[in-house]
């Protein structure tokens, strides 16, 4: 990392930053300690490196002084290095849509927000015509769309519906944000369900999603883990146990390797999850530090 120091009167202090991939990292404290580590996820590696460079000018105006950063300790030879970074498999097939699938897409949403008092059996028998009509999209940012855009948030938005009759389990929700760019489910936990009621069952778990996509500054790692944590036992094929478990096995290596980038390990991670009162969410959270 590269260091800088202001030394003035009673001041004395240091500053460091780097950037990991998207990530922008920066140490800062009085001269003599640790310091506090804050970190900032962006969308890229470039806006990452902007942002560290804009930082670093704005210090140095301030009066800081560049130094040598302290040379890190020598690592044990038993030490093993960091996992590299992995490529999650593709979660969608890419493709560009036509006009005429971005239109059904927005009909079947527009069709399921406006459902009302449906028995299970027939709600997710609604979802998955819309999730059919999702898939050609082709993983689309919906926010390239207006109309798309539109009916989408209308729908995520019944997730933290008043009424028990208006609302659309998180669940269902999660499975059509999955057919869509992550960004998607980025916007959602942290826009549409940032204040859900008190009473909304969905609380905990949202709760958990949004600590989750700060943790872990990658909304599609966040996308993937949210939908195993939310997912519920018998909960259509999706949410068979073998499949489930499958899933789970082949992420985990995925999120241990992001993990470990950040000097974190995936068993110290899943030990901080913290479920509130949701049975189900805690059902998943045992079952995935097991495996």
């Amino acid at each position: 990392m590269r260091r800088f120091e202001f030394v003035q009167g009673t001041s004395a202090k240091f500053w460091m930053a780097d950037v990991d991939d998207r990530t922008f990292v920066v140490v800062y404290g009085r001269l003599g300690t640790a310091g506090q580590r804050k970190e900032k996820a962006f969308p890229s590696a470039e806006a990452a490196a902007r942002e560290c460079e804009k930082k670093i000018a704005e210090k140095l105006r301030e009066g800081y002084q560049e130094v040598g950063a302290p040379a890190a300790p020598a690592p044990a030879a038993s030490a093993a290095p960091p996992p590299p970074k992995l490529e999650l498999p593709p979660r969608v097939r890419l493709g560009d849509a036509t006009e005429a699938q971005r239109k059904a897409a927005v009909h079947a949403l527009s069709a399921l927000a406006a459902a009302r008092g449906r028995r299970s059996w027939a709600l997710g028998r609604a979802v998955r015509r819309a999730r059919r009509a999702l898939e050609p999209l082709g993983g689309l940012d919906p926010a390239t769309d207006a109309a798309l855009s539109a009916a989408l948030d209308a729908l995520m938005a019944r997730v933290v519906a008043p009424s028990a009759a208006d609302r659309l389990p998180l669940v269902r929700a999660i499975e059509l944000l999955s057919e869509l760019d992550a960004a998607a489910f980025a916007r959602a936990v942290r826009d549409t369900w940032k204040a859900p009621p008190a009473a909304s069952p969905a609380a905990g778990a949202l709760a958990l999603l949004k600590r989750q996509l700060e943790e872990l500054g990658d909304p599609e790692l966040g996308l993937r883990l949210g939908a195993l944590l939310v997912d519920r036992p018998h909960h259509g094929a999706m949410s068979a146990e073998a499949g489930w478990a499958r899933r789970w096995k082949a992420l985990s290596p995925f999120l241990a390797a992001h993990l470990a980038r950040s000097g974190r390990s995936l068993e110290e991670h899943l030990a901080g999850l913290d479920a509130g009162s949701d049975p189900h969410v805690a059902q998943r959270i045992a079952r995935m530090r097991a495996a």
